[in-house]
């Protein structure tokens, strides 16, 4: 009788911790979204932090996206990133600071990001900078200047190495084959 009662405490130690590290899994998944603006669907999946100063298009799709500062942020429709993708629309103030290597003072920059956008994995974005309808950010890419529409960036600082088909691009979106 002893060994039964051993064995049956061991399974349900066993199931308790499995429980135990399955909910802890769940609440390590960071999902905040504060959006001023949004139109539905919304698709997350991993890790999201959205400020309130973002305004979302429709059919946004976040595979892990982080956004800080209080710079505002406009991202358009049928917008698709990849895992742990990030932009920071603040800097600090280290020109005409009062301090080295910088003061208190926050300079906030903006970041648009136009319809049918695809950010790979782990691009980071800094404030001040549009990326145009279309384009394609290259993974680990690092934004810090505008990409034009249609075009295929990458690199740090990324760089436009190449344009999108804009004919079969314009083909698509008018017969709305969007992802």
């Amino acid at each position: 009788m002893k060994f039964v009662i051993l064995r049956l405490y061991r399974f349900l130690l066993f199931f308790y911790q499995k429980v135990k590290n399955f909910l802890f899994y769940l609440n390590k998944k960071e999902i905040q979204i504060k959006a001023a603006a949004y139109t539905l669907p919304i698709f997350v999946g991993g890790r999201v932090k959205i400020t309130s100063n973002t305004f979302l298009g429709k059919n946004v799709c976040f595979n892990g996206m982080k956004i800080y500062g209080l710079g505002k942020v406009w991202i358009g429709d049928n917008f698709h990133s990849g895992a742990e993708c990030m932009i920071i629309t603040n800097i600090h103030n280290y020109d005409h600071g009062k301090a080295i290597p910088y003061d208190e003072t926050y300079i906030e920059k903006n970041v648009k990001i136009e319809n049918n956008v695809w950010l790979g994995s782990r691009v980071l974005i800094l404030g001040g900078v549009t990326i145009g309808e279309g384009a394609i950010i290259q993974a680990g890419a690092v934004v810090v200047n505008n990409i034009p529409a249609y075009g295929i960036a990458g690199g740090s600082p990324a760089k436009v190495f190449k344009q999108r088909n804009i004919q079969h691009y314009e083909q698509l979106k008018k017969e709305e084959k969007f992802y």
